[in-house]
């Protein structure tokens, strides 16, 4: 029997027929991000084989979860399915004729990541006409310094790469909460921003639809708006909002908050009901604090993620990849969760917001590990970075760095050579022979994954790296910049247009053009079940 011919498929009409009638389904493409951003289905999680041990316990929390898999005609959907399979993955499918399959049988495809929650922010738009200014018009309004904030919903990090100059940083789900800190006087005028249109609109919409008394609008396009309009953007801005929210302003935005979450028919829930739900494993459930990662770490409730409000409504494909599961979000202040769940009703998710929550209950403190989740790696033999130096010193030792490839060009260790693991025995053909192999990533933990593997295609001695690449920077040894060595093509992230491609102003306007017709293709899709308070 073939391998193929171990796991049952599902049909295009079969997935389609699951989507629309709201039951469990992760829909799994198992290609690097690059070629997923080309072309897949709407609900379509990236979920990538080389990193399938590390991600799925995390995004894919209940074992039975019906799941299926696809790729694009390179193999790798049979390969992750058989990996899942081992993970302990008992609903595993493979797409009836993979992403071929799905267009000829009239599914309709789309481009782009994040892409729900990005046809979900033109849908939004489009149908509650969110006020927007353009780039010149708001250049205009700060050159007489007019009575006017800036607030970029981007995470603080984007927000430094690259923003709006004077703008404040203040990611989505911290907007109702703080605004009226931020903007005290009610003819203020309030401006949304992000790098382009989503966070702008779903921002803007946000102090709307809370009741935040002045004028809001999105900034039309964005930071891409603001370049396209030869406005020069400021770099390494620091500005952020005050943690500290006056009593008065917390309780009103809370009690907008709430409204708006009952106008959207977000469910509610207890602590220990949603422990409960999540310990009966008959369904999948997603438990999110939805705060900001540094109140996070000062205390959580146990058994909830960090995933800051904003960045969840914008990647629900990332952090909710099982359509039809139940979605259940913390906060302590009954703004930012109300907030959040309202959003994701409308996007069709199942949300529920935890009334009740007390400080005691947010007793787990620090970052919780997804690695913790993750299976156990195999046993292997590590090496020290002092020894693997000293090895370097003579020929024969080929180091394999399995980290992302952005990382891989920030810093490396000298010669080593960048592998995607899904795609190690083609990359393993472009190296020179060699004796002995080192594996090593980030922290190693993907490399002790990866190592069996090397061993088995080169019949070589092969040893993980204690530690990886932070172990070797951290002893001070050398390292080396640029794209110096890649067996693999750094197609493990998709370059978005504001990242400077080749021909950036061609790119942005481009993607401009693909998010106005976004509205288009869900209608021709007709799977999302989008509904717009």
């Amino acid at each position: 029997m073939s391998f193929t011919q171990a796991f049952r498929t599902r049909s295009f009409e079969d997935v389609r027929r699951a989507l629309l009638e709201g039951e469990e389904i992760a829909l799994v493409d198992v290609r690097e991000e690059d070629p997923h951003a080309q072309s897949h289905p709407l609900f379509a999680a990236h979920l990538p084989l080389s990193r399938l041990e590390l991600e799925a316990p995390v995004r894919l929390p209940r074992r039975a979860v019906p799941i299926v898999v696809f790729d694009a005609g390179e193999g790798l959907a049979e390969r992750a399915a058989r990996r899942l399979g081992e993970l302990g993955y008992t609903g595993v499918a493979l797409l009836d004729g993979g992403l071929q399959g799905w267009r000829k049988a009239g599914g309709e495809l789309f481009q782009d990541v994040n892409v729900p929650s990005k046809a979900f922010g033109e849908l939004v738009e489009s149908t509650r006409h969110t006020p927007s200014f353009t780039a010149p018009q708001l250049l205009a309004l700060l050159d007489r310094e007019a009575d006017v904030v800036v607030l970029d919903a981007r995470r603080f990090d984007e927000y430094q790469t690259m923003t709006i100059p004077g703008s404040i940083s203040v990611p989505g789900a911290e907007l109702v909460l703080r605004a009226r800190q931020l903007a005290p006087d009610p003819a203020t005028r309030i401006i949304v921003n992000c790098a382009g249109r989503t966070r702008s609109i779903i921002g803007a919409q946000s102090l709307i639809n809370a009741g935040v008394p002045n004028p809001v609008a999105a900034l039309r396009n964005g930071t891409i708006g603001w370049t396209l309009a030869g406005q020069a953007l400021a770099h390494g801005s620091t500005r952020r909002f005050e943690p500290r929210v006056e009593d008065a302003q917390r309780l009103a935005a809370a009690e907008a908050a709430r409204g708006v979450a009952d106008r959207a028919r977000v469910g509610r829930t207890s602590r220990d009901e949603a422990r409960r739900w999540a310990d009966e494993a008959v369904r999948s459930v997603y438990r999110f604090d939805v705060r900001t990662p540094e109140e996070y770490e000062v205390g959580h409730v146990p058994g909830f993620r960090s995933a800051p409000g904003g960045q969840l409504v914008q990647e629900t494909d990332v952090f909710v990849p099982v359509r039809g599961a139940r979605v259940i979000l913390a906060d302590n202040d009954g703004v930012r969760a109300n907030m959040t769940a309202s959003w994701l009703k409308q996007m069709n998710l199942d949300a529920y917001v935890v009334d009740g929550l007390m400080p005691a209950d947010f007793g787990e403190k620090g970052a919780a590990p997804a690695a913790r989740l993750a299976p156990t790696p195999p046993e292997v033999e590590e090496i020290t970075s002092g020894a693997l130096a000293a090895l370097l010193q003579s020929p024969g030792t080929a180091v394999l760095d399995f980290t992302a490839s952005a990382n891989y060009v920030k810093q490396h260790i000298p010669g080593a050579w960048f592998v995607i693991r899904s795609e190690l025995d083609e990359a393993l053909r472009k190296l020179p022979d060699a004796q002995r192999y080192v594996v090593t990533c980030g922290s190693s933990l993907l490399a002790r994954f990866a190592a069996p593997e090397v061993a088995a295609l080169t019949g070589k001695p092969v040893q993980v790296l204690s530690g990886g690449t932070t172990a070797w920077i951290e002893a001070g040894l050398p390292v080396e910049s640029g794209e110096t060595r890649l067996a693999s093509a750094r197609i493990d992230r998709y370059r978005r247009p504001y990242e400077g491609a080749d021909h950036a102003r061609e790119a942005m306007n481009a993607y401009l053009e693909w998010e106005y017709g976004l509205v288009a293709q869900l209608a021709r899709d007709g799977t999302h079940g989008f509904r717009v308070i």
